[in-house]
């Protein structure tokens, strides 16, 4: 039991381990109750492909990170989730920007607000890859 507590105390990645495995649940079930709702969210400006595919690269990734966060060593995966949180977060912005979609008002802040909650979980996890001794 001393060896267990042991490791508990000194384990210096739960919290970047903790934001990748919350992140790849939030970002998987949004992919999975945006496959029903493609239709409607299509009236945002997009189309409904888009939607499904959207929705199904948010499934895909949930399963990634989350099987990324179980590795023995999550610094370079940590490292790479961080990186493409903020790759995601500036997509988002350049797909507002750029008028590739009539994005509705509802479009544009639906957009902006998945690129708010990908940055949110980019810091989270900086912070937790901060905590990590070398």
């Amino acid at each position: 039991m001393t060896a267990l507590s042991t490791r508990l105390n000194s384990s210096t990645d739960s919290l970047l381990r903790f934001a990748m495995r919350a992140d790849a649940i939030l970002t998987g079930l949004a992919g999975i109750a945006g496959l029903p709702l493609a239709g409607w969210l299509a009236v945002s400006g997009t189309t409904t492909a888009f939607e499904y595919s959207t929705s199904a690269l948010f499934i895909v990734y949930g399963g990634v990170v989350f099987g990324l966060a179980a590795l023995p060593s999550v610094k370079m995966p940590g490292i790479a989730v961080i990186v493409a949180n903020v790759v995601y977060a500036v997509a988002a912005v350049v797909l507002v920007i750029s008028n590739v979609f009539a994005l509705t008002t509802l479009g544009v802040v639906l957009t902006l607000a998945t690129g708010v909650y990908t940055l949110v979980f980019a810091e989270l996890q900086y912070q937790g890859l901060r905590r990590i001794k070398s």
